[in-house]
């Protein structure tokens, strides 16, 4: 009997290898929520148990060197850990919505946001978002000290109005309500073009400052529209939405107009730049100033998915940074779309 070629099998090695990725990535979602579970039920039972006997943190020492004898090898049962599981227990223990959010995060995740937010609806935030996103520890340290979620409550964005669901919120991500440009050396009046000449030429810290999914692609970038030449200060573009970012740079307050210049801008590129398979284009209008009412209402009526932000030239975020976000009420309506999406 002679051989058969065995042909037409490359289907069925791609459905095979979606599976075991698929029971892959399932059964570390199960160890996770397996360890996170120990973990509050460890921290939980030394809160019990301190209660009763009216132990000190000294306990956690004790505990560390029995279980680590007991359980050679074994990571995560240092004194540190053990008093870290015992504060997650007590963080989340009254809250029914984010004792069930916890367990889909790793525990290092868990612990970065557990010690570095302030109250329960900046905590759901970061779950929510490293849930979604799948943010490493360094990720999610880096968002957390740039304060995003202060940004995301203050940006203003048309994108609810502009941009499809399923892009609507990396994009309000990616957008900040204030840029700090500390690294640019200016003189005391300076032009817009000498704002943009020191972000071109310090171009890494720019991008790092813009947020890290931001590719340069140039600046003054020309386009043509009938019988007029078009310049954009700054044009990049977002690895996570896979688009263009339109950037326009104005050392004054913002105005109306700006809308509509932007909006131009973005319907040129994407009908001449744009490559197939990219998303429509976004803009970003940065202004030493602005006035959020004015800028809501310049937004409402375009068409065009663009955001408004400020940038300063030193690191002095507003001390009063927390009287300017939105009552809780309003915050909890916000991160309802996590849900919802």
């Amino acid at each position: 009997m002679g051989k058969y070629e065995i042909t037409g099998y490359e289907n069925l090695i791609s459905d095979l290898k979606d599976l075991i990725q698929k029971k892959q990535y399932h059964v570390l979602q199960m160890i996770n929520a397996e360890t996170i579970n120990l973990y509050w039920e460890i921290g939980e039972e030394i809160y019990r148990q301190q209660q009763e006997n009216g132990w000190g943190k000294s306990i956690v020492q004790v505990l560390s060197k029995e279980l680590q004898k007991e359980f050679p090898g074994a990571k995560g049962y240092s004194a540190a850990n053990l008093w870290r599981m015992r504060n997650f227990y007590l963080t989340y223990c009254d809250s029914e919505k984010l004792a069930p959010l916890v367990r889909e995060i790793s525990w290092s995740n868990n612990v970065i946001i557990m010690e570095k937010c302030k109250d329960d609806l900046q905590r759901e935030f970061y779950i929510q978002m490293t849930k979604r996103y799948g943010w490493t520890k360094r990720v999610l340290t880096n968002f957390v000290e740039a304060q995003t979620y202060e940004k995301y409550l203050l940006n203003q964005t048309n994108f609810d109005l502009t941009l499809p669901e399923e892009r609507r919120l990396q994009a309000k991500l990616a957008i900040k309500d204030e840029y700090t440009f500390d690294f640019a050396e200016l003189s005391p009046e300076y032009s817009e073009h000498e704002l943009e000449m020191q972000l071109v030429n310090n171009i890494r810290a720019f991008l790092i400052e813009m947020g890290g999914d931001f590719s340069f692609i140039g600046n003054q970038y020309h386009l043509v529209v009938g019988n007029r030449d078009l310049y954009i200060d700054l044009l990049l573009f977002h690895r996570r939405l896979r688009c263009l970012v339109a950037i326009e740079l104005k050392i004054g307050e913002f105005e109306a107009e700006y809308a509509g210049k932007m909006q131009l801008y973005l319907t040129a590129l994407d009908e001449q730049v744009k490559l197939q398979d990219e998303n429509p284009s976004v803009g970003i209008i940065i202004c030493k100033a602005k006035d959020k009412t004015y800028v809501e209402y310049a937004l409402k009526q375009t068409s065009a998915p663009i955001g408004v932000a400020t940038y300063q030239l030193r690191n002095t975020l507003p001390e009063d940074m927390k009287a300017m976000l939105p009552e809780p009420d309003e915050i909890v309506k916000r991160l309802k779309l996590f849900d919802e999406n």
